[in-house]
């Protein structure tokens, strides 16, 4: 069977289709090291591009000028297309592909990206005309047509790790798209889909709801609920109900409704999709003395089935990680099971450190208890982290509460630093904000606080402080995406009919942008130097004057800080001191503390990196202030960095 063929005659409707040894290539790129060396970026297909632009430069660095949408320049370009139009653009398909992407990658080569997560680029359910985030699948084994076919993610892979940058897919386990809908029943919920006919609001209150049957690419519930049968029911093929086949068992599907409470358990993990929700280990079963069953774990046919299905996506294109969707919502055994499967699978392929980071909500204590339970390699920070980034870049936020959120020795007995850094993907944009409730939007989307002007500082934050840097797609352009939806944070930049800054058709391709140029700067520092990826890190205590007892953390004064606050990062006997300024208008000087047993007075430490270009390079002398101290400069909303 061919590969490389998206027709859907050629690809496989059944997992037991699969032809493994076809599948499988000669050879495949290994895992990286370490992931806290790389630099995420993450991006929504849809949104990225669509290989129209004009006037970027290619994966080889040339100038491509073949594309038919121009470059935009700010200020004739922005905030120029009718508002109602372009929002409820916003809400559509756009046009983004695969193959945009493989044109863009010397872009992100450029920037400094060693690592793309890209949304899930699986088949979607047709007749939902706003799944463009690729969240609602309705065939787990094909690529949807908006995006492109199966080659066209092969050959994404193949020219991003000719480039040394690794390929993350976002990954769902614990639900499809909307492929069948509940009988209509008075009694219960009442509403009206969106044909207009009145259906059955079917809400998770712990009973089993009946099914009218599988959804038609219209919508429709006219195929019976359970396998199909090829004989009265070929059309289904391909884009009726779901698929592979081996998933339209009724009991791979709990039927109890859709989720009303994100935090309720079980609601949470009991609302509409396979049985996986309903799989422990051991938690849940205890014996006739009430003990608990730790060997009680079953695994659920849902379960291996999509284990398979991933395991297929690793084979065909050398995926090198997953980022998994939703795991709060499924039971820990099952992820661990995951886990374990996909592991041993990419390691037969040489990937040894095939990574997986789970998108885990409910604060910290949560992703640290959900890692220790399931074997994950880390969670996707977000929650207080971003929170914290975000506002202490600002100075809104009290330094030491970001800091402190290191030091999670106290909350499940972990290395204070080592553990941070390797098991938690930190950024502080993303596409879904969950933190921010209804009022949503991008770091320079917050005008109040004035986001663009502190934008540098934030990244300094985010590129050189602990953990796994992950760069939000847009963020080195300044998107400033805000409104009351997710929509608005997921800006085209490509142009087409929904571009940041209220434009159309003017992409954002630009590596001449002062914030592009300034992560690049920055991700080729931190690849130089291993202590601003590895080591220990402390917030370090400053003074205006410089004088014995003076010296302290930096602390808000009156609901706000507007001060130099920085920290080192320490690796063997290297130190790197760093230091953002939260003050927009002003440049801020302070005495800094340092390592007393790494340094010497006299000495120097030498600036590797400034916002302001006039100070790389300059010295400051090391001073017997405080144990040691240096005096730094840090340009307004500015980073710098000293060794």
């Amino acid at each position: 069977m061919p590969i490389d063929n998206n027709s859907h005659d050629q690809l496989e409707r059944r997992l037991q289709d699969i032809d493994w040894d076809a599948v499988r290539r000669p050879g495949y790129t290994p895992s990286p090291a370490a992931w806290e060396d790389q630099v995420l970026y993450f991006l929504m297909l849809d949104r990225f591009s669509d290989g129209r632009e004009q006037g970027f430069r290619d994966n080889a660095g040339n100038i491509d000028s073949s594309g038919s949408t121009p470059p935009f320049r700010f200020p004739d370009d922005a905030y120029t297309a009718d508002r109602a139009a372009w929002a409820d653009a916003g809400d559509e398909w756009l046009g983004g592909t695969l193959k945009g992407l493989e044109r863009k990658i010397g872009y992100l080569k450029r920037l400094g990206v060693t690592a793309v997560w890209v949304s899930p680029m699986f088949k979607q359910v047709v007749s939902d005309s706003h799944s463009y985030h690729g969240y609602g699948i309705q065939n787990f084994l094909d690529v949807d047509p908006h995006f492109g076919t199966r080659q066209d993610l092969i050959d994404l892979v193949n020219t991003a790790h000719a480039h040394g940058i690794r390929v993350i897919l976002d990954i769902i386990l614990n639900h499809s798209g909307n492929v069948f809908g509940y009988e209509y029943n008075p009694n219960r919920y009442p509403a009206q889909d969106e044909h207009g006919n009145l259906t059955m609001d079917a809400r998770w209150d712990g009973g089993t709801y009946p099914v009218a049957g599988w959804r038609n690419a219209f919508g429709e519930t006219n195929i019976p609920f359970g396998p199909i049968n090829p004989a009265s029911h070929g059309y289904a093929w391909p884009n009726d109900a779901v698929w592979p086949a081996e998933m339209q068992q009724a009991e791979n599907f709990t039927r109890k409704g859709r989720i009303n409470s994100w935090d309720n358990d079980p609601e949470y993990f009991e609302g509409d999709f396979v049985t996986l929700k309903d799989i422990n280990h051991g938690e849940h079963e205890r014996d006739a003395y009430n003990n608990r069953i730790v060997d009680a774990f079953h695994v659920s046919p849902a379960l291996t089935m999509l284990c398979d299905v991933y395991k297929f996506w690793i084979g065909l294109a050398d995926i090198d990680g997953f980022r998994i969707d939703t795991v709060k919502h499924m039971e820990p055994g099952a992820t661990r099971y995951f886990a374990a499967v996909i592991k041993e699978f990419a390691q037969t392929l040489g990937k040894e450190n095939f990574f997986l980071v789970g998108e885990i909500t409910g604060g910290r204590y949560n992703a640290y208890n959900t890692l220790e339970l399931t074997g994950l390699d880390a969670a996707l920070g977000i929650d207080d982290i971003p929170d914290r980034m975000d506002y202490l870049a600002k100075g809104w936020r009290e330094p030491v509460d970001y800091f402190n959120l290191f030091r999670n020795s106290a909350l499940v007995n972990k290395s204070s630093h080592v553990w941070f850094g390797k098991h938690v993907v930190t950024l502080f944009d993303d596409h879904d904000q969950v933190r921010k409730g209804n009022d949503k939007g991008r770091f320079c989307g917050d005008r109040v606080n004035n986001g663009y002007a502190h934008l540098k500082a934030v990244l300094g934050l985010n590129l050189c402080a602990m953990g796994i840097p992950c760069v939000y797609y847009g963020t080195e352009q300044a998107f400033d995406g805000a409104g009351n939806n997710d929509r608005y944070l997921r800006e085209c930049m490509f142009g087409g009919a929904f571009g940041s800054l209220q434009s159309t058709g003017r992409h954002f391709f630009d590596e001449n942008h002062e914030i592009y140029r300034f992560i690049a700067d920055v991700t080729a520092l931190r690849n130089t130097h291993l202590a601003l990826r590895r080591g220990r890190q402390y917030l370090r205590e400053i003074s205006d004057s410089g004088e014995p007892g003076s010296f302290g953390l930096p602390r808000m004064i009156g609901g706000q800080i507007r001060s130099v606050v920085p920290w080192s990062r320490l690796f063997d006997n290297q130190e790197i001191v760093l230091a953002i300024n939260t003050d927009a208008d002003n440049a801020r000087a302070a005495w800094v503390t340092i390592d007393a047993t790494l340094h010497s007075a006299p000495g120097v430490l030498t600036c590797l990196y400034s916002t302001d270009a006039a100070q790389i390079g300059t010295t400051t002398p090391v001073e017997a202030r405080n144990g040691r101290a240096i005096r730094i400069l840090v340009p307004a909303g500015g980073f710098v960095m000293y060794r």
